[in-house]
């Protein structure tokens, strides 16, 4: 827990008067990236046109963790800012402790709840209310290649088994090429290990696991091969992975040092800025074993308590802003996601979106829609993080064998 909730009241009654003057909207988010740094240019233009002072507040790195950490400062301090990307259960544990506003009077009067799926309009609410704004849907189970690095090797098409992944990465490695791009931290760790469990043990063993935390499937057979198979991708990354931002490596890709990476569709917005057309210069394919799955991960921004009436018309302003067919359309533009927004034109959106986008639906349908733990959007986040934790320490660990790992998951599924 956030361990806020004696200085809760006090908060609600000091962030006026430290957090924002009239006009003013500060933003706490960690998009520093080309792609992201693009995205979040355009809300701030759009805030701007109506009057208001964006003040950022960017805290780069670690998908998020970092910022957690200057937040929950700040918030203790009796400082936080207007508005803060949170997502997930941390949601609700922020709700808890009295600290955010309630957003109901501009989500009915521009009616939210027929414009957002039911699965992401119940992550937005605490007790019914409304306490934070959706900005887009993620899709994080992508395989992205380098369409050149793959005929070079003799590549034919993106691999649809982890069998197939196995002998073009070879193939690659062959040619030259490092196979598997990939940062080197805890979250990225996770979010290479996401696809591999899920397309290994599949959709009912990965909610067993990582939604239910079951300590036989924490611990069982399809676990054992997941940690096994992902142990053997680690043999196809570089040795310079350690330390490494996701979006350095998502360059590599770019400049055909690298043949794969898997990472979420907000890899697809370093692409797009470096001026490089899906289908043409890279690839996109659900991972390996991934097909008829969605991990899905909903970037949100919680609205803390404001006092002042001017700084609650900037914070109800940028909430219409982030959910304006404007911005919706413009930011995953640029960010690589598709609109939370239902019933947007994806006219202008590339086929990777549209490929997103009927996925996101279908597998909503099929059962196939399951939430991204390396994301934070399954568990609590002190869960999350005792299971980043263990993937991690196994993949750094080349000595750590499998059933240490699945004991040790065991241990962090009971975190409190």
């Amino acid at each position: 827990m956030l361990k806020l909730s004696k200085l809760a009241t006090a908060v609600a009654f000091v962030v006026a008067g430290t957090s924002a003057v009239a006009g003013e909207v500060e933003v706490l988010h960690w998009w520093t990236s080309g792609g992201e740094a693009k995205s979040v240019s355009e809300l701030k233009t759009i805030m701007q046109s109506k009057g208001h002072t964006w003040k950022d507040f960017a805290v780069a790195g670690g998908g998020g963790d970092n910022a957690m950490t200057v937040l929950k400062s700040r918030v203790v301090a009796g400082n936080p800012p207007a508005a803060a990307q949170i997502k997930g259960p941390a949601l609700q544990e922020w709700a808890s402790e009295g600290v955010l506003a309630n957003l109901d009077p501009i989500a009915k009067a521009e009616k939210w709840d027929s414009l957002l799926p039911k699965a992401v309009s119940d992550v937005m609410k605490y007790k019914g209310n409304y306490i934070a704004v959706p900005v887009n849907v993620h899709r994080v189970n992508w395989l992205w290649a380098n369409a050149a690095v793959l005929k070079k090797s003799g590549v034919a098409d993106m691999p649809k088994t982890w069998n197939d992944f196995f002998a073009a990465a070879d193939k690659i490695k062959k040619a030259g090429f490092i196979p598997v791009a990939t940062g080197g931290n805890a979250w990225n760790d996770f979010t290479n290990f996401e696809p591999v469990a899920l397309g290994v043990g599949g959709v009912k063993f990965y909610n067993d696991a990582f939604v239910k935390l079951d300590p036989k499937a924490l611990n069982g057979a399809a676990m054992k091969k997941s940690l096994e198979t992902f142990r053997k991708l680690k043999g196809y990354t570089d040795a310079g992975a350690v330390g490494r931002d996701w979006n350095i490596a998502t360059a590599m890709v770019i400049q055909e040092k690298a043949g794969f990476q898997l990472m979420g569709d907000w890899a697809k917005g370093e692409f797009v800025a470096a001026g490089k057309v899906p289908g043409k210069d890279f690839l996109c394919a659900a991972a390996p074993g991934n097909a008829g799955t969605y991990t899905f991960n909903v970037d949100s921004f919680a609205m803390f308590k404001l006092k002042e009436a001017a700084a609650q018309k900037a914070q109800a302003d940028l909430g219409v802003a982030i959910m304006s067919t404007e911005f919706q359309e413009v930011f995953n533009l640029n960010k690589g996601s598709i609109p939370v927004r239902l019933n947007m034109n994806m006219d202008k959106f590339d086929e990777c979106a549209k490929l997103s986008a009927k996925d996101f639906v279908d597998t909503a349908k099929s059962g196939g829609l399951v939430p991204s733990v390396s994301q934070d959007m399954a568990l609590k986040p002190a869960q999350t993080g005792a299971m980043k934790d263990v993937i991690s320490q196994f993949w750094n660990d080349d000595k750590m064998t499998p059933e240490t790992a699945m004991k040790n998951l065991v241990k962090a599924a009971a975190t409190k």
